[in-house]
């Protein structure tokens, strides 16, 4: 099983789900990926605790 699902969620910006596990708790978070001087770097967006429909997807696609 693999320690997390992701997928893409948009292009402009360029932005992520990743659903995984953390401290015993399943989690999903958005982030986007950009770039600045130093190089690209992940922004969080937001993150709660995954849905039902989440937990669903991530064990189908694990």
């Amino acid at each position: 099983m693999r320690p997390y699902y992701l997928d893409h969620r948009g292009d402009c910006p360029e932005q992520w789900r990743a659903i995984g596990w953390a401290k015993g708790k399943l989690y999903s978070v958005i982030y986007e990926e950009r770039e600045d001087d130093e190089g690209e770097y992940h922004h969080l967006v937001t993150l709660w605790k995954s849905t039902k429909e989440e937990k669903k997807l991530y064990e189908e696609n694990s």
